[in-house]
């Protein structure tokens, strides 16, 4: 009888450690994240590119704002949860606009922005974010958020 070694490989799927916290706020991404730098000393600033989707139907881009904190390594993202996009049809000599609206996370439309920390900490550290945001003047609630429970959370793997 002859023995031959059987031999498998494993392909994990390597699924990312982070935070994620909704914020429902009125403030444009820049303000938020200039109040956010001050509230919760980080330092978001403004990515070189937005997050762009392209396809048939539609186009959209959120705006993304970045920090790294090298000392903890912890990366922050501020994402707009919303791409509003202009169009324009000619109909009888009058020009018609209307507003196109996507959303990033659908099933999460009424958050306005997602903030993404990625690293490994406790759930304490994600609370104790969300107490911070929450008395930011301007913002209406915040609160974390179970990436797992969401359906399009690959939006967020970048």
């Amino acid at each position: 009888m002859i023995f031959v070694p059987t031999h498998s490989l494993s392909l994990d799927v390597f699924e990312e450690e982070y935070s994620l916290i909704g914020i429902h706020t009125t403030l444009e991404d820049y303000k938020l994240a200039y109040l956010l730098n001050k509230k919760l000393g980080v330092n978001l600033c403004k990515s070189k590119n937005d997050l762009k989707f392209n396809d048939t139907s539609h186009k959209a881009s959120f705006s993304i704002y970045n920090y790294l904190n090298e000392e903890f390594d912890y990366d922050w993202f501020l994402i707009a949860n919303s791409s509003k996009r202009e169009n324009q049809t000619e109909s009888n000599e009058l020009l018609l606009t209307s507003e196109t609206k996507t959303y990033l996370i659908s099933e999460k439309k009424k958050v306005d922005f997602f903030i993404k920390i990625s690293g490994s900490f406790d759930y304490s550290f994600t609370l104790e974010i969300v107490d911070k945001i929450k008395k930011i003047n301007h913002i209406i609630t915040s609160y974390p958020i179970d990436k797992n429970s969401l359906k399009s959370k690959d939006f967020l793997t970048f």
